[in-house]
């Protein structure tokens, strides 16, 4: 991987990350576009320079954060279904589900018309807008969350969703989604750098802080845009874009 393939990735995960349209399934694409050699190293920068984005979250809003101990207890309990799913397959997300260009394109597809269905359906609930999520919500929110380590289907996508079908307001779903994504990129970061850094070079390592940095910028350029955006429009939009992302890739990168 070139540094110009990591800048570009690291615009890619900046701008894709808060999204329901799958940051690592643009990644895994992209990677394949740019023309970057599937090896371990890539795989674990995929991984890794996600964190980085998530950890914009954490700088622009460290005090509401810190603040909320009751939120924090309720997001570790989400955390868990991914946690455990996340350490069972590590091998099989690591060795299978992140090389395949397939697997994204059709998590994509079927995502998009999945979003899309649900935004016709969530219009037609009488629906309570409560920002109330409780820990039993907190918890069906981490197993929806935990489809996401399939690539393409959208971590954000999945938690958000889930959320608004359980009755929490959207605003309330988004914020809880984002902080879910700190201790499920970091536990992720961490234990993929620790099983597979010892057989990084100097280069590589110079390489995923370049990646890692660049996704940490741009998300801090545009995270309360994105975040607004998420919050007051519905996901059909993402929808259809995900459906002709789909397209476009396999056209592009499988066909």
């Amino acid at each position: 991987m070139t540094i110009l393939q990591s800048i570009i990735l690291g615009i890619v995960e900046g701008i894709t990350e808060f999204l329901p349209i799958s940051s690592t399934g643009h990644l895994i694409l992209t990677s394949k576009l740019l023309g970057v050699a599937d090896s371990n190293f890539t795989k674990s920068f995929e991984i890794a320079i996600q964190f980085g984005a998530i950890l914009a979250v954490v700088v622009l809003y460290w005090k509401k954060f810190i603040a909320n101990k009751e939120s924090w207890k309720k997001v570790l309990i989400a955390f868990l279904p991914t946690a455990i799913l996340g350490f069972l397959f590590y091998k099989i997300l690591k060795n299978y589900l992140l090389s395949s260009a397939t697997i994204v394109v059709w998590s994509l597809l079927l995502g998009g018309v999945a979003l899309i269905l649900f935004e016709f359906w969530y219009k037609k609930q009488s629906r309570a807008n409560t920002e109330e999520i409780s820990y039993k919500k907190s918890f069906w929110t981490g197993v929806w969350q935990s489809l996401a380590i399939i690539p393409g289907v959208s971590r954000s996508g999945a938690t958000i969703v889930s959320g608004m079908i359980m009755g929490i307001s959207r605003e309330a779903i988004v914020e809880f989604s984002f902080l879910l994504a700190v201790p499920t990129m970091a536990a992720a970061t961490a234990y993929d750098l620790f099983k597979s850094a010892g057989s990084f070079t100097f280069g590589e390592f110079h390489i995923l802080a370049i990646g890692f940095v660049v996704s940490f910028v741009v998300a801090m350029a545009s995270i309360k845009w994105l975040l607004h955006f998420v919050k007051n429009h519905t996901f059909i939009a993402f929808g259809v874009y995900r459906i002709i992302a789909a397209l476009a890739f396999w056209i592009l990168v499988i066909r």
